[in-house]
């Protein structure tokens, strides 16, 4: 396969970074890390050094790995017993949630692991050239596009939090919020981090000085990070879960991790094909659609342990059990009851590159000299079932993430990923059912009205046929009807490449994002 290369980003200058890679001659790995490193400034929210994410890459020749850099649950408690985490509310319109922040939610974070471990196996350019946009991005500062600044005005309880956070999100003229759209946001001790790490290596983060300030703001204000978890963090390379649908193959994130998981169980749920009876948007179409998603997270609740192994999670793919749950879909019985952006890279050589990062939504507390917030993952209600607090120590942590690289019959590749916590498999799922089942162009598929069901409640975009979605809604007592697009929904971001060449690259609108053919 060769030809043209193409970048889906979150967001202009992410997309930028990618982009200005691939003409010269990088990799598809080289253009998403140089966007990884880039959208800390120009995605602020939701990507960080101090986060975690998933890399899965497709090489030319078919290889598939997934680089597993997310966080990871510190190897002790504080022996004081004495942290720092406390609640905040944050107003997302139509309802408002709860999130923990301060320094004891702190897990360990992966993204410089494995933004070196990618580039050891599959970078061309050296790693001063992949940080070179970040650093102009970071020191020079870049305005905040509409969408980022409405992402930091939902959060903006955190990134006020203190007085370093403040000092970088905080607008000036009002106190107690974020900067507005247009606003320039620059981060210049992250532009010399970035520096730093490109030319001294990941150690410097993990063992060297930029290791000793966070394990120092850790003791002091009531973190538990120490000198032991930075040292002994490591990026994880797995082999990606490989599940046919169709004709054709999805490559997704493989457990711990349960986002990929997910998404291939309800596939196999809908892979008689029911729900396309009545053509997209039709009642067979979204009700099959909600009642499977409805199903998966029953399956989830009832045949998948928080705290079962990666063998036993992979148990919820066996035919027999998606046999009982398929059997069901035609049945009326009654089901019981994070910030995330993501980067799609194909080069011209046919190399795929899926990656999606995280910060949770930031633990409050900056290191003035570093530049970066680090996460609130053990805060995450989400990612510790148990309770707040409960986590079980030295343990990669679970994600919802799922990059992943769909291979068609004819050797077309369709990579994609999203951000948008809980609705991230959601999200993928129907851009993937839109795209291969009803056969819509890339960018009608991701733009398309979405459903999302969590628990018992269905959220329903609003779409031009008010008739289904009232009939769909009414087999969900619980339900919420969203009159247009939300970020909400997630953020997906794609491109495809067919084999003889020709590219296609999507963003999601829903969250500004930003595509280029290259």
């Amino acid at each position: 396969m060769a030809g043209m290369g193409a970048v889906a980003a979150g967001d202009t200058v992410t997309a930028d970074a990618a982009a200005e890679i691939l003409q010269d001659g990088g990799t598809a790995v080289d253009a998403a890390l140089a966007a990884l490193m880039t959208a800390c400034t120009a995605e602020p929210v939701l990507a960080s050094l101090g986060g975690g994410g998933f890399l899965l890459v497709r090489t030319a020749e078919g290889r598939g790995a997934v680089y597993d850099f997310f966080a990871q649950t510190p190897l002790s408690r504080r022996p004081d017993g004495v942290d720092s985490v406390y609640p905040v509310h944050v107003d997302f319109g139509p309802d408002t949630q709860e999130f923990h922040i301060g320094l004891g939610t702190a897990a360990v974070p992966g993204v410089v692991a494995g933004l070196f471990a990618a580039h050891a196996d599959h970078g061309r350019l050296p790693m001063a050239r992949l940080a070179e946009p970040a650093i102009r991005a970071a020191g020079k500062g870049v305005p905040l596009s509409p969408m980022q600044a409405t992402i930091a005005k939902v959060v903006a309880p955190i990134l006020t939090a203190t007085p370093e956070a403040r000092a970088l999100f905080g607008d000036p003229e009002t106190p107690g919020a974020t900067k507005p759209a247009g606003s320039v946001i620059r981060f210049p001790a992250l532009a010399d981090v970035l520096d730093a790490l490109a030319h001294e290596g990941p150690r410097l983060f993990y063992e060297g000085e930029i290791a000793g300030r966070i394990v120092q703001q850790c003791a002091q204000e009531g973190g538990h990070l120490t000198a032991d978890d930075l040292r002994r963090y490591a990026c994880v390379t797995r082999r990606p879960l490989d599940r046919p649908y169709g004709r054709a193959r999805l490559l997704t994130n493989p457990p711990p991790s349960l986002g990929g998981l997910l998404i291939a169980f309800t596939l196999a749920l809908l892979e008689d094909g029911h729900h396309r009876a009545d053509g997209h948007g039709g009642l067979a179409h979204l009700s099959g659609l909600a009642r499977a998603l409805a199903m998966t997270g029953e399956a989830r609740r009832q045949d998948l342990p928080d705290d079962a192994e990666d063998d036993d999670r992979l148990r919820l793919l066996d035919p027999g059990l998606i046999g009982q749950y398929r059997g069901l879909l035609d049945t009326d019985r009654p089901l019981a009851r994070r910030g995330t952006t993501h980067i799609s890279v194909v080069d011209r050589h046919g190399a795929a590159a899926s990656l999606t990062v995280s910060n949770g939504e930031g633990c409050g507390a900056v290191d003035p000299a570093l530049g970066f917030m680090l996460n609130n993952m053990l805060g995450e209600e989400d990612l510790n079932p148990n309770g707040i607090g409960a986590w079980r120590s030295g343990t990669r942590m679970a994600s919802m993430m799922a990059p992943s690289v769909v291979v068609g019959a004819e050797g077309d590749l369709l990579v994609l990923g999203s951000g948008g916590s809980n609705r991230i498999r959601s999200a993928i799922l129907q851009a993937l059912v839109n795209r291969l089942d009803f056969g819509l162009p890339l960018e009608a598929a991701i733009a398309a009205p979405r459903l999302h069901v969590e628990g018992d409640r269905l959220h329903l975009e609003a779409g031009p046929r008010p008739d289904v979605q009232h009939a769909v809604a009414g087999r969900f007592p619980d339900h919420k009807l969203w009159p247009e697009p939300s970020l909400f929904f997630g953020g997906v971001n794609a491109v495809q490449v067919g084999l003889r060449g020709g590219a296609e690259a999507a963003a999601d609108p829903r969250r500004g994002g930003a595509a280029r053919v290259v």
